[in-house]
């Protein structure tokens, strides 16, 4: 009697007691094995691309790259994992943003222990996982904005501009911001320029201020 292989999971989140929280709940459930750790959302991009990865559990906020940028590149993948972002915020916005960025279910931290077993093996079925209470609340939500004529949220800014904001609200220099992103000190400044007159802001602090709302920095 064959038995279907472990599920290979990549567990990314910058900080390391949360992943070995994490880790020792999941390797405790048979069919589930982390086969790999990631810091930060950039370390985990690398990880999907070095190595077979069947389920990838990204933490929304992480230096360098935010598990929500990651997620958008795996999903890019000939063949993407499935992902699931795990998060410490209950936050609407979030919750959308993780969808429209590939990912099948989104678990709170604080409920981890009890949800993101089953968020595992929903996910791998193709299915989406949803922490309960969630659905009725962001549902409704949804529904009474889009009665009153409001528009939904579309995504203001490019993923490139992601990036670059996500660099000057952690304090990077333009300088630095070219060196990461290997471009010219003149495309950040145009960048930063685009950004600013695309949100309606004038300075360092209202950017990060917007960053941290979107889950790009955490506060």
């Amino acid at each position: 009697m064959s038995t279907s292989p472990d599920v290979r999971i990549l567990l990314a989140d910058d900080h390391a007691l949360v992943r070995r929280g994490v880790r020792l709940i999941l390797d405790s459930e048979p069919g589930l094995t982390v086969v790999a750790e990631a810091g930060d959302g950039a370390e985990a991009v690398e990880a999907v691309r070095s190595q077979p990865i069947d389920l990838a559990i990204l933490d929304v906020s992480m230096p360098r790259m935010t598990g929500l940028q990651a997620a958008r590149e795996i999903s890019r993948r000939r063949d993407p994992p499935y992902i699931l972002m795990l998060s410490m915020h209950d936050n609407e916005q979030y919750f959308f943003e993780s969808l429209t960025c590939g990912a099948s279910g989104y678990v709170l931290k604080s409920v981890a222990d009890q949800d993101l077993v089953r968020a595992c093996h929903a996910a791998v079925r193709g299915e989406s996982f949803l922490y309960p209470g969630v659905m009725s609340a962001l549902v409704r939500n949804y529904l009474e904005r889009s009665r009153r004529g409001e528009k939904m949220s579309d995504k203001v800014l490019t993923p490139r501009e992601d990036e670059v904001l996500k660099l000057i609200a952690e304090g990077s220099t333009s300088r630095e911001i070219a060196e990461a992103l290997t471009i010219s000190l003149k495309t950040v400044e145009r960048h930063r320029s685009n950004i600013l007159a695309k949100l309606g802001m004038r300075d360092r602090t209202d950017l990060t201020r917007y960053a941290i709302r979107a889950g790009l920095v955490e506060p």
